[in-house]
């Protein structure tokens, strides 16, 4: 080469070592990720949600969310109870509880005594009652982001966009069980009418569980319209099963612990909402299962891969498939 020749630039033997090795690594990732995936689907899905469920730790998620529901959801809606009720001083939400739950003898008066009347939680309708109440609800969805991505398989996202995020998918939340809570009351009003407000009534917990993967983990919008099956997943767990264990367990765990007052009655609502968030943390895993299932294979691939996306076309399909 001449003196003062331009030099052609090239890649040192090391960069191109580098490069090779890291696309080896995403390459093998991904390998490892549809043999994964491929295992999950040879299984039968109660089996495949059980195994999800273990596998994220699921029991001691459950925990956490429980705290989370017993401190934020059940003061909202004692807060929301009295508004519904004007506030009124003849009105208890113990009473609603009696009623719904056909309660009497020691355990009506139990409930009775562990609720004050409506007027009583006046004081703390004001923007700083309300907000005191409302914040905890950023750490509670913080919980359930964390819950999806285990569940999903997906990197969680940055604590700042987690909180942005969060703070959205619990006002959804809560429109959805207000929305809830007004069919039901407008469903009460007539029989014949009933059996299809029971049904309107399932729709809010179907938009919720639909749109908390899009909202909550990262790439959650991919293979959205088999979104709808984590939809179905809430609706089962969610709303029916849950609405179920309301009728019949809660009055059981107050039989037993009619002795202690209402202390019991804080002990059987916090025991329930152990069972809800159990029952939340398996609705991420089945709707994860059932997600899984019917996209495509280079899509779950691609998604569960964040920070790689586009890469799992260069996969081939997994033997085991």
């Amino acid at each position: 080469m001449e003196e003062g020749e331009p030099h052609e630039p090239h890649d040192s033997p090391d960069t191109g070592d580098a490069a090779d090795g890291e696309r080896h690594g995403r390459l093998t990732s991904l390998a490892h990720r549809a043999e994964r995936l491929a295992e999950s689907k040879a299984m039968a899905v109660p089996t495949a949600t059980t195994k999800r469920f273990f596998e994220i730790d699921g029991l001691d998620l459950g925990g956490l969310l429980a705290v989370e529901l017993f401190t934020t959801v059940i003061p909202l809606i004692l807060i929301g109870f009295g508004w519904f009720s004007h506030f009124s001083s003849d009105l208890s939400f113990g009473d609603v509880l009696i009623r719904q739950l056909d309660l009497s003898g020691e355990k009506a008066e139990q409930v009775r005594s562990a609720f004050g009347s409506g007027a009583s939680l006046k004081s703390v309708w004001t923007v700083f009652g309300l907000a005191s109440f409302l914040v905890w609800g950023i750490p509670m969805a913080s919980v359930v982001a964390k819950v999806f991505a285990r569940a999903w398989r997906r990197e969680r996202f940055t604590f700042l966009v987690e909180v942005l995020r969060g703070t959205g998918w619990f006002f959804l939340f809560l429109a959805t069980q207000t929305a809830a809570v007004v069919i039901s009351r407008l469903g009460g009003r007539g029989l014949p009418w009933k059996p299809l407000f029971n049904l309107l009534g399932l729709v809010p917990s179907f938009v919720l569980w639909s749109l908390t993967p899009g909202i909550l983990i990262r790439n959650g919008w991919v293979g959205r319209r088999y979104l709808l099956l984590a939809g179905l997943a809430g609706v089962v767990l969610d709303a029916v099963l849950i609405r179920l264990l309301i009728r019949y367990l809660l009055p059981a765990l107050l039989g037993g612990w009619t002795g202690f007052g209402p202390i019991g009655v804080a002990m059987a609502l916090f025991t329930c909402c152990t069972v809800f968030a159990a029952l939340w943390v398996v609705t991420a895993c089945l709707g994860a299962v059932l997600w899984e299932r019917n996209a495509p294979e280079a899509v779950v691939v691609d998604a569960q891969d964040g920070p790689n996306r586009g890469a799992a076309a260069q996969v081939p399909s997994s033997p085991l498939r």
